[in-house]
């Protein structure tokens, strides 16, 4: 099995492709050691001095590290992903249930405009956010805000910022004028 590692925006995040599905839907953030417990392979890999967040997309894995030196981790980060896929054993125990909150809000008044600030989440900016390590979900609109959660390799990256206010916001605005801004929840 050959594991790829590619760097990712984010310096302390990097991302581990298997080359297999890692979860065949949705998304899963482990923000700390104790979100872990549904997943072994989240488990061994907070178990790596040094890790910090562990994000799975659909066929990649990224590992957000404290200040340790990628040097020191990668071999052991790579070798619980490669046990993990090797065993045979499922990489979620209790099923494929991403721990984010889906509840949304907004004015039923703003559905049509949710709707397409949505659509165009969905088709232009989750593939590429992806393509980095990491997702991003509409959370609201209220006031010509929009509302967005940012996990994975996104979640503290330091181009993150620029991301929102220069990429995303700048397209919603351009097919949606109700959008005034884009935030982070």
């Amino acid at each position: 099995m050959f594991i790829q590692t590619e760097a990712t925006p984010n310096p302390a995040t990097l991302k581990f492709l298997p080359g297999r599905v890692v979860l065949p839907e949705g998304t899963q953030d482990f923000r700390t050691a104790a979100e872990a417990g549904a997943s072994p392979l989240a488990q061994q890999l907070f178990d790596v001095p040094g890790v910090q967040a562990v994000f799975f997309g659909h066929d990649f894995i990224t590992v957000t590290k404290d200040d340790t030196d990628w040097q020191h981790m990668k071999p052991a980060i790579l070798g619980a992903i490669m046990e993990q896929f090797m065993s045979g054993q499922p990489v979620m125990v209790s099923g494929q249930i991403d721990n984010e909150d889906d509840s949304e809000f907004f004015e039923a008044e703003d559905e049509e405009t949710v709707t397409v600030i949505k659509d165009l989440i969905e088709t232009r900016v989750r593939p590429a956010v992806a393509q980095d390590g990491g997702d991003i979900t509409f959370k609201g609109f209220k006031e010509g805000i929009v509302y967005l959660s940012m996990r994975g390799a996104c979640a503290g990256c330091p181009s993150s910022t620029a991301t929102l206010q220069h990429g995303i916001q700048n397209l919603l605005r351009h097919f949606v004028p109700e959008v005034e801004e884009v935030r982070p929840i």
